[in-house]
């Protein structure tokens, strides 16, 4: 294969099924959609047919919370002779839409669960499952909507592209609940939690030139964000990474240490021990000039398909080569995994630290400070792994996506793109 690509083909497939409070049914459903795959993957959508199954109550009352499960019966396509997904690696989600007495949209939500999915197999997701509290008496019909599908943090995103028809059919009858109106939980409950990051940003206040002064001997620098340009063996990709570099005084030079904060993901396929490793070059202002290499420590275990990254440290030493105040910067990165390169380039970056400095024999002023695995050149200790063009490409785009929070193409079954 001339280039390993990560292609995977997560069908136009949608269902429901069920377990819902008895009595229940349960109908299936087919329509015309269109999933568009990653803008940045470059490909054209894909029309296909979804088939789903609905199952809820027949019956209820108002006031009762009703379960309704939403079942893949048929993918609009296979997995292409390209790779082998490996299990525990595609997570549904969709949007439900409730009619007639009431009117909601039911967010539907399925576990990342598959078993492992060959080349050329036939696609299998998990179920979906929602919640709705009904709130008016009469008959609530139940019609699949718009849904996507989750693979190694990208979204591949399917809509119906004529009228879906009902799916079930719900007789709510009075009952001692309230008719307030219908709640819609899961996005309130998403918004509540997801400020994370901003949290994080504010917890470092960049440490001022000042401060550097005395007796002071630890630094820590601004969390900023830096947008990177990504060129890897798989193509170009856009991404945003999260970087703090803090330095303590060693004598007169710095000990630095950059930082990731954004959140690891899931490795998309398992990756021996040793053979994913990061490095980067600290681009100094201010009074010097030049650069710090610094790199982090390949990975001492072997990382399982679907377990969490751990973002490594990065360390190096920083000899300044002038006085005065001498600012620190995220600059180019680089990941090596599995006897692949990429190279992230900042589209434009900030100061994360300044110091005041004394100039040191030798110091980086002009040139780079220390030497370190930040070139682009090499790689990593070959292992049996190279002879396998898909692991290669999903080991090089975990790392990518681990550092710099950037997402891994999914590629729907659709034309090929010519080299």
């Amino acid at each position: 294969m001339p280039g390993a690509r990560v292609a995977l083909a997560l069908g136009c497939a949608g269902a429901l099924i069920g377990v819902a409070a008895a009595p229940a049914q349960a109908a299936e459903v087919s329509f015309a959609t269109k999933c568009v795959p990653p803008a940045a993957a470059g490909l054209d959508p894909v029309d296909g047919t979804t088939k789903v199954e609905i199952t809820a109550p027949a019956t209820a009352k108002v006031g009762d919370e009703v379960e309704v499960v939403w079942k893949f019966v048929q993918a609009a396509s296979k997995n292409p002779d390209l790779i082998d997904l490996p299990a525990n690696s595609v997570k549904p989600s969709g949007t439900l839409k409730a009619a007639g007495a009431q009117s909601a949209d039911v967010p539907m939500e399925g576990p990342q669960e598959n078993p492992a999915i060959p080349k050329g197999g036939a696609m299998v997701l998990s179920d979906m499952k929602g919640k709705l509290k009904l709130t008016t008496a009469g008959e609530v019909t139940l019609t699949p909507d718009a849904y996507k599908i989750t693979a190694f943090g990208t979204d591949t995103n399917c809509t119906p592209t004529q009228t879906v028809q009902s799916a079930a059919t719900i007789k709510v009858e009075e009952g001692d609940g309230s008719s307030s109106p219908t709640p819609t939980p899961s996005p309130t409950e998403s918004e509540s939690t997801s400020p994370t990051p901003t949290e994080t940003a504010t917890e470092s206040p960049s440490a001022s030139p000042s401060e550097t002064g005395g007796g002071q001997t630890d630094f820590t620098g601004e969390v900023v964000d830096i947008p990177y340009t990504c060129e890897s063996p798989i193509g170009t990709q856009k991404a945003t990474s999260t970087i703090q570099i803090n330095a303590k005084k060693n004598g007169g030079d710095f000990d630095i240490t950059v930082q990731f904060k954004r959140s690891p993901m899931n490795s998309p396929a398992p990756i021996p021990a040793g053979k994913l490793q990061p490095f980067m070059n600290v681009v100094l202002g201010g009074a010097d000039e030049g650069s710090v290499a610094v790199e982090g420590p390949v990975n001492a275990e072997e990382i399982k398909s679907g377990d969490p990254i751990e973002i490594p440290d990065m360390t190096g030493t920083y000899k300044p080569g002038a006085t005065g105040e001498s600012t620190l910067s995220p600059g180019v990165l680089t990941i090596k995994a599995l006897g692949t390169t990429t190279t992230c380039t900042p589209d434009k970056t900030s100061v994360s630290l300044t110091l005041d400095t004394a100039e040191q024999e030798g110091g980086a002023s002009g040139g780079s400070s220390s030497t370190g695995g930040g070139s682009t050149s090499g790689g990593l200790a070959a292992t049996g792994s190279e002879s396998h063009d898909a692991l290669k490409a999903l080991g090089l785009v975990a790392g990518t996506a681990v550092l710099l929070g950037a997402g891994v193409f999914t590629f729907l079954p659709g034309r090929r793109r010519l080299r």
